[in-house]
């Protein structure tokens, strides 16, 4: 094919081209990607009037539409360009315009009138082969459609939709002296720039409804709509400073150029500060020249540029860096360690996925990454997946110290820019690619290895929008459309991927002790209700706790304590009347955050400025209730008044910097006591860490969801384990008012296998997962009567189906959020692959009618399989 690509004239295609319409260029390539089926076509003699052949592209287009693909005419000026996965910008609807995915070229004519591809707009695929199969596999499976899966797939700067812009109409004059002052502003503001986007008019209007000004000035003249599509990516470009072409080519110019500027100190300084740069980076640029003359000014720079011995020029520079980070030698791999690689490799011969199991600091990520340099040195690529963004300053640092620049980062927190430049990497065979679940779209050329750390983790799972994936499972299919392995990595694994491991369908490797032989933490319980009755509480603090926090830091060591909540207190309410505040838009109590004053939904973002006194009753006093992290941080300076507190949630660490900078603080011993949600659980590993305290054990358990023990048991243990990971013995106290429960006891005991054991068959019993497959499907509406229908209206069928393996329709644990009223159904499905897959389609067919039922458009219906 390389061939006929070069010598296009000469290859059976192109003669066949040449003889009934004339040379056309690239056909070979249109021909390769319809698989031979351009002689077909001339053949049939399937041509327009215009000469040119009839071929059609089936394009995904980023909209929830139940439909998989749309057919698109493709004109003949384009044909040769168009290839399967690459972006083409076509018409939808009325107005609209959209960059969709060509899954399919054909030359089918459809019996329906088609519009055409306006244009195409990349000069190779964006979308691999094996990536629209990943799509497909992932909207079948989880309920959803392809446009659902390319909204997510895809970086926010590879989708393109229109824009709805104003033009001003010349006819019209400038008359605008009977206007109101809303149509005023716009009109001049026409004048002036003759374009404006729908955010320039809201701006202009300091409104964010401009629907009505618009509409009175067209219906007036003046303006007209047009929609635009744009190109969201912008390669990045910086100022360098090069030679002139004739210095390029004779560097013995050089001294010349020294004895020409000899007079003008200034000028012959920036001649040398760039010589020097020069020797080190063959891109000079402009800031680091004026950084290292110790000025802000380029007068003495244009000064060589006007002699014509240097130049300016605009040079693209990638966005995912350039520093290459000195790589240390691999440390030398432990017994444990050696035994494990050597066990993961016997599995591989036989099995593609291998759940490593091992302790918390048994040095699981060494033995990844011994395995990940094997794969690089034979030339493929490794997907190595973390459920939490902020495990990606520790490990990315800790991969690079050891891989080099090799190792980039794929992440939501990457700016879009960046992310499309990271999508080219992977498709170039950068070898390896840290990332959160959306690196799994990432287009590969060669993956070998896909590491998911922490596999247990429910960050994995996509709860919104639509596809609701696990990232764990999709990883799994993904490795199998490459030929790939995967390890899952846990010290609590998931019980559904232990229990693959005892049907044979992972294998199983144990690391049962920490690196070095580091012991365990001793753990102990304390028992809240006891320490109330001997006056041994302190607010939310045991006296024992407290003073193993002093210890600690009197040591010179450090401490985490764990509440799986943030904010200051979740509760304010009246003494008196009994009100609560609650969220105008969902049926939850309003948040109290004492940093900004403020009542805030954790559902929906909706705050308000709480009262001195009741709304209610008008004297009553208000009372804070319950406690969340900032109120953890708060009460521990009066009892630790000397520490460095900080705090570790959604509220402190919103952005990457400020994050990095937390963990950096903790790393470098500037921070003593730090408080965190289940954010401080995810793999974290600090090295003074000696005290890890957790204030309130029994939250989670009181959770109404099957898989309340199990989360409740990886969260305990997953934050214990940051405790004495390197040399000293750790201690982990954990506050409790019901110490004697079972899966304390067991994180107690440090038992996993006996946990695990026991809740196989308590879901065996009950049916729940490994056992069978559940469908969660949540039914809402504005009005809750509305819902309740509509919910009873789908599950009647499938109870018809199904039989008493459908639970509901019940309304949800929180009725309201968001303004939407909510029901509940949940389906237990056999594992059977058929009857999986045939539940499923008649659920997808019964969603779609649900809104063409007189009264119900507004319902919105949501699908997640295996929740």
């Amino acid at each position: 094919m390389l061939s006929c690509a070069v010598l296009c004239l000469n290859c059976t295609v192109c003669r066949l081209a040449r003889k009934k319409i004339g040379f056309l260029p690239n056909f070979c390539r249109l021909n390769k990607a319809l698989g031979g089926g351009i002689l077909n076509i001339f053949n049939a003699e399937q041509l327009h009037p215009n000469g040119l052949m009839s071929l059609f592209a089936d394009v995904i287009l980023p909209l929830p539409l139940p439909k998989r693909s749309f057919t698109y005419a493709v004109p003949g000026d384009l044909a040769g360009r168009l290839m399967v996965g690459m972006r083409v910008e076509v018409p939808f609807g009325r107005r609209k315009l959209y960059s969709g995915v060509v899954e399919r070229l054909h030359d089918h004519t459809p019996g329906h009138p088609v519009k055409s591809v306006m244009d195409v707009l990349d000069d190779i695929p964006v979308v691999t082969e094996r990536q629209l199969r990943l799509w497909e596999w992932l909207a079948a499976y989880y309920a959803s459609t392809m446009g659902e899966v390319m909204q997510v797939a895809l970086p926010g700067h590879l989708k393109l939709s229109s824009e709805t812009r104003v033009v001003y109409r010349e006819l019209y004059g400038e008359d605008f002296s009977d206007f109101s002052a809303d149509e005023y502003l716009v009109a001049e503001a026409l004048l002036l720039r003759r374009t404006l986007s729908l955010d320039d008019v809201r701006l202009v209007l300091g409104k964010k409804t401009v629907a009505s000004v618009i509409q009175r000035l067209l219906d007036r003249g003046v303006l007209v709509l047009r929609e635009d599509l744009q190109e969201k990516y912008r390669t990045k470009k910086v100022l360098a400073v090069q030679w002139t072409e004739a210095y390029e080519q004779d560097p013995a110019l050089f001294k010349e150029a020294l004895i020409a500027v000899d007079k003008y100190p200034r000028q012959s300084d920036t001649l040398l500060a760039f010589y020097t740069l020069l020797q080190r980076d063959r891109l000079v640029r402009k800031r680091a020249l004026l950084q290292k003359l110790g000025t802000h000014s380029d007068a003495p720079l244009m000064s060589l540029v006007r002699k014509g011995i240097l130049e300016v020029v605009a040079v693209e520079e990638s966005r995912i860096g350039r520093k290459m980070a000195t790589e240390a030698a691999f440390s030398p791999l432990t017994p444990v360690q050696s035994s494990a690689v050597a066990a993961i490799r016997a599995h591989f011969g036989q099995l593609r996925t291998v759940l490593l199991y091992g302790v918390t600091g048994s040095g699981k990520t060494r033995v990844y990454l011994e395995l990940i340099r094997e794969v690089m040195e034979q030339g493929g690529q490794v997907l190595y997946l973390m459920p939490e963004i902020a495990l990606t300053t520790q490990l990315t640092a800790r991969l690079q110290q050891v891989l080099g620049a090799s190792v980039l980062v794929y992440h939501s927190r990457v700016n879009h820019q960046e992310r499309v430049e990271l999508w080219r990497a992977a498709a170039a065979g950068r070898p390896v690619m840290v990332a959160a679940r959306s690196g799994l779209f990432l287009p590969f050329k060669d993956l070998r290895l896909v590491v998911v750390d922490e596999e247990h983790e429910p960050s994995f799972k996509q709860f919104d929008p639509a596809p609701r994936y696990h990232a764990r499972d999709a990883a799994i299919y993904l490795a199998g459309l490459y030929g790939a392995r995967v390890i899952l990595g846990s010290a609590t694994p998931s019980v559904e991927s232990w229990h693959n491991t005892t049907t044979g369908k992972y294998g199983l490797v144990r690391m049962p002790v920490r690196y070095g032989d580091t012991p365990l933490p001793r753990m102990e319980i304390i028992h809240l209700a006891e320490a109330a009755k001997k006056r041994n509480l302190q607010g939310v603090f045991s006296d024992a706790l407290i003073q193993q926090l002093r210890d600690t830091i009197r040591q010179g060591n450090q401490a985490i304590l764990f509440q799986n909540r943030r904010g200051f207190a979740p509760l304010l309410t009246c003494e008196t009347c009994g009100w609560t505040s609650q969220c105008k838009h969902c049926d939850v109590s309003l948040t109290y955050h004492k940093q900004g004053h403020r009542l805030r939904c954790h559902y929906c973002g909706y705050q308000e400025i709480p009262q001195a006194t009741c709304p209610a009753c008008g004297g009553g006093r208000l009372m804070q209730i319950g406690f969340g992290t900032e109120r953890l941080e708060d009460d521990l300076v009066i009892h630790l008044p000397d520490a460095r507190i900080a705090r570790l949630d959604l509220d402190t660490a919103g952005s990457k910097e400020r994050l990095s900078a937390l963990l950096h603080d903790v790393e470098e011993q500037q921070i003593d006591v730090l408080i965190g949600t289940q954010m401080l659980t995810k793999g974290l590993d600090f090295e003074h860490v000696q005290l890890v305290g957790v204030v309130s054990a029994d939250q989670s358990l009181r959770f109404p969801d099957f898989r309340a023990s199990e989360r409740t048991f990886q969260l305990l243990t997953q934050v214990a384990g940051r405790a004495g990971r390197r040399k000293q013995q750790g201690l982990v106290l954990i506050q409790s008012w019901n110490p004697d429960h079972p899966v304390l006891q067991d994180v107690l005991k440090g038992d996993y296998e006996g946990f695990v054991d026991r809740e196989l068959k308590e879901r065996r019993q009950f049916l729940y997962p490994p056992f069978c497959r559940l469908i969660h499907i949540t039914v809402r509406h504005s009005a809750a009567h509305v819902a309740a229908e509509a919910a009873r209206w789908l599950a009647a069928p499938l109870r018809n189906f199904l039989g008493d393996r459908v639970l509901g329709p019940v309304p949800s644990g929180i009725p309201k959020v968001r303004g939407l009223y909510a029901q509940e159904i949940l389906l237990k499905v056999d594992p059977s692959r058929a009857l999986l897959t045939q539940t499923k389609s008649g659920l997808q067919r019964l969603c779609q009618d649900v809104s063409v039922q007189p009264g119900w458009s507004g319902v919105r219906v949501a699908v997640d399989v295996d929740p």
